[in-house]
């Protein structure tokens, strides 16, 4: 991942970040790459049971191993709570990270995004409005939110009024109250549509991941709309140095209203059985396939227009599927314990 490099990052003045959602999968490796740099972290989540506390545990633990790591269990969506926790109201920069994950989850539990999406982050822009240094708020928003749009690439201008999932509608609801913030209070805001993460430490819920255990496990895997999709896969290194170049660069003005959203993605949709075909590759070993309709909440495509981001923040993703899928496949037999190809 290319990100060019400024005289005026902000690296050199930035002492604190609070980081919500820091055991999550984007949160751990921001943090992570935060503490490489010297920079303290600030780290809240409350470790629920979406998936494996385990996994969650084990970011936690080599985040731990840096001295200028500090770490709160607790719901961001308690907004008293917050504002107690320690050093939360002395930092320079907050990325908000924390979120109920998954769209097909809030098919299931809708209340669940509605607290963790819609409260929490009214609560993190209310930790940020009362804040004594006016800290920047970068926040994780979702390639979701572009719901049934039919036209690509999915430009930032696009409409986004029709999502096709709760968890899509509570993201763009988070955008929204992002800009009335920003008008009411001028706010520095900047709002990161994320396509389709993957890669080590990932989410166990997400199909790389599902995809690569059923197949070393030689179990079939379920492939929807027949496998008539295609994503716009971004690996975890390149959203992070997204995530970077936004939080430590200057903010590029636009207009009067300090808030800005941009895409992350690898500009590079691919095709699922494609993806498919290199985890077969990756493994040694084919996998079952059990062809399965559209589901409920689900988009044909995704594929992200990167050009803003690129413009104003160097932002170059470098890491093909080819490339990242093997990188994400030894580390998975390696904390899974799965056997090597067979």
């Amino acid at each position: 991942m290319n990100i060019e490099t400024s005289n005026s990052d902000r690296s050199s003045k930035t002492e604190n970040v609070l980081v919500t959602g820091a055991a999550g999968f984007v949160g751990y490796s921001v943090s992570l790459a935060l503490l490489e740099r010297g920079i303290n972290v600030i780290g809240v989540d409350n470790l629920n049971d979406y998936y494996p506390f385990a996994l969650k545990q084990a970011r936690l633990e080599r985040l731990n191993s840096h001295a200028g790591f500090t770490f709160h269990r607790h719901d961001i969506s308690d907004h008293t709570g917050l504002l107690a926790l320690p050093g939360v109201n002395d930092v320079d920069i907050v990325i908000h990270l924390a979120a109920q994950a998954g769209v097909r989850y809030s098919l299931e539990n809708p209340f669940v995004y509605a607290t963790s999406n819609l409260v929490g982050h009214l609560s993190i822009l209310e930790l940020v409005r009362r804040a004594p240094k006016h800290p920047l708020l970068v926040y994780a928003s979702s390639s979701s939110v572009y719901g049934a749009n039919t036209k690509v690439p999915f430009s930032e201008s696009d409409p986004v009024n029709s999502p096709v999932s709760l968890y899509a509608a509570t993201k763009r609801a988070d955008e929204l109250m992002s800009e009335s913030y920003a008008r009411l209070y001028g706010m520095r805001q900047i709002g990161l549509r994320f396509f389709t993460v993957y890669g080590p430490w990932g989410r166990p819920d997400m199909a790389y991941w599902s995809f690569a255990e059923k197949i070393l496990s030689g179990e079939p895997i379920k492939v929807f709309n027949h496998g008539k999709l295609e994503r716009d896969f971004t690996y975890i290194d390149d959203v992070v140095a997204g995530v970077i170049a936004t939080a430590l660069q200057p903010m590029k003005p636009q207009g009067d209203v300090p808030h800005r959203i941009y895409n992350i993605g690898n500009n590079t949709p691919v095709q699922l059985m494609r993806f498919i075909e290199i985890l077969e590759q990756t493994i040694g070993k084919k996998a079952q396939i059990q062809f399965e309709p559209m589901q409920p909440g689900d988009v044909h495509s995704t594929y992200a227009d990167i050009s803003a981001i690129a413009a104003d923040y160097g932002f170059s993703p470098s890491t093909p599927l080819e490339t990242g899928i093997p990188v994400f496949v030894d580390w998975f037999r390696a904390y899974s314990g799965k056997p090597a190809k067979s």
